[in-house]
């Protein structure tokens, strides 16, 4: 699902083995339909809060209005707020933003851009996590 389908674009992170690192997914039986990363990062949006980055959601197609991003997002807020992160933030493909919306993230106007990385049209988001 990222870069293209590409096999040969990396959607790896240096920062993958690190403790703080936070991976989630879902998979259907033996088959992994969504997948996550967050990463500890200084959000341009709220830099004063503890907050993780986003990166790398995927969602096969085959699945994609299911419900299984959702649930992969509220899974990995839980643990988030555990470890008092306050806010969330993502660069979101714009092709996702209305998915994003539907979970509450919010879109920083005027921070539309393309990824270095995919070429394609991005906007940051971003969401603020209550305590439970």
């Amino acid at each position: 699902m990222l870069r293209g389908d590409d096999p040969d674009r990396s959607v790896t992170d240096p920062r993958d083995e690190e403790p703080t690192a936070l991976h989630i997914a879902g998979f259907v039986g033996q088959r992994l339909v969504v997948g996550s990363s967050f990463y500890p990062t200084r959000s341009p949006v709220n830099p004063e809060l503890v907050s993780y980055q986003l990166r790398y959601m995927a969602t096969d197609v085959d699945v994609q209005g299911l419900g299984w991003g959702a649930k992969v997002l509220e899974a990995a807020e839980d643990e988030l707020r555990g470890l008092c992160v306050q806010q969330v933030w993502a660069y979101g493909r714009d092709t996702a933003l209305g998915f994003y919306r539907t979970v509450g993230w919010s879109m920083v106007e005027g921070s539309e851009h393309l990824s270095a990385e995919s070429g394609l049209p991005h906007t940051v988001i971003y969401k603020r996590l209550s305590a439970n």
